[in-house]
């Protein structure tokens, strides 16, 4: 049986990565909505103005100073919510951070460092959100990525953690439903999103870090997220252009590759020099409230793509121009043992669906 949701201006929501991108902007979407709010960030600076611009606009929030990739602070934030609220109902796990650069030049200890908080941080997330759960009833939302089913060259630690993440939320849902407990486990996957992702990377790259095209604003994610407070799914592909990429590893590996190779690589270098290698989100907290990032393009403010599949009538039809577009590539890739440079530029440009 599918678990029964509350409406959101009914639920107390903890919100991990509060204090940046995604989780700043699905924090303050919430509360606009009447949701109580439980925040959860580094910084403690970030989170008591963020949560004083909360209390002032009229919305209900707490927060607590935590790092997710230690379990303690973890159950500490779970505390916090049953002293405040008495529980919760929804717990979002977005906190996350990136490296980018060729593997061999990424030192182990940082790819360690990046799995405690992409992968450990979740995982203690969401078994304390089973914990309480599983009793009361509700939503966990973990924040995957397109690159839990493909992988970005020059991002290939987060990538993998983010892989790492999809199977770890597709198992916990499983046994859930097998153990007939009254939670939704549903895993968001979103496109490039116009956050400062790239700006807190730990960056080995000799240039900065930037999205490739095409960008989704982060409000984009959060409707996505908040309608999954309230309806039970499965997962949700945040941006058409994301979705064009999964279904090209699924159905056109080999192109996906080369476009990653020859497109893809030089798109996520800037044009100018990287930040000090000491600048980033891996080592330190970030100290201020941010949604946007460094992308230069046009962000893309809605998804066409996104809000088809939240109403199911048409979700068939959208997935269909997607799959149309990349079986046309397909076609064109066979044609020849390689991809040419038109099929790259093709393949870049295809986003029929935003």
């Amino acid at each position: 049986m599918t678990p029964k949701l509350k409406k959101l201006s009914q639920q107390v929501v903890v919100i991990t990565g509060a204090s940046s991108g995604i989780g700043l902007v699905t924090a303050r979407m919430a509360a606009k909505q009447g949701a109580k709010l439980v925040l959860a960030a580094r910084s403690e600076d970030a989170l008591r103005q963020l949560t004083d611009e909360i209390s002032h606009g009229g919305g209900h929030a707490t927060y607590v100073v935590a790092d997710v990739s230690k379990q303690e602070d973890v159950k500490r934030i779970a505390q916090a919510a049953q002293a405040t609220y008495g529980g919760f109902d929804t717990w979002i796990n977005d906190a996350g951070v990136s490296i980018y650069g060729k593997i061999e030049d990424v030192p182990i200890e940082d790819m360690r460092k990046l799995f405690e908080t992409n992968f450990w941080g979740l995982i203690y997330g969401s078994l304390e959100a089973t914990k309480h759960l599983k009793q009361r009833g509700g939503a966990i939302i973990n924040i995957g990525s397109i690159l839990s089913e493909s992988t970005a060259i020059l991002q290939t630690i987060y990538s993998a953690s983010k892989h790492a993440v999809k199977g770890f939320t597709d198992g916990l849902r499983m046994e859930l439903e097998m153990d007939e407990a009254p939670v939704v486990v549903t895993l968001i996957k979103p496109a490039a999103i116009d956050t400062p992702y790239p700006l807190h990377a730990k960056n080995y790259m000799e240039r900065e870090a930037k999205h490739a095209a095409p960008a989704y604003a982060p409000e984009t994610v959060a409707r996505a997220i908040l309608h999954c407070c309230e309806n039970p799914e499965r997962e949700i592909t945040v941006g058409g252009g994301g979705r064009m990429i999964t279904t090209m590893a699924h159905f056109a590996p080999r192109l996906l590759d080369k476009f990653m190779e020859n497109v893809f690589a030089k798109q996520e270098k800037a044009d100018y020099a990287p930040r000090p290698l000491n600048q980033n989100g891996l080592d330190h907290a970030a100290g201020h409230l941010e949604e946007r990032g460094n992308y230069p393009g046009h962000t893309r403010e809605s998804s066409y793509y996104t809000t088809a599949t939240l109403h199911p009538f048409v979700t068939a039809a959208v997935a269909g121009a997607v799959g149309l577009g990349v079986a046309a590539l397909v076609r064109k890739s066979k044609n020849g043992s390689a991809a040419t440079n038109g099929q790259m530029k093709e393949a870049q440009n295809a986003q029929w669906v935003e």
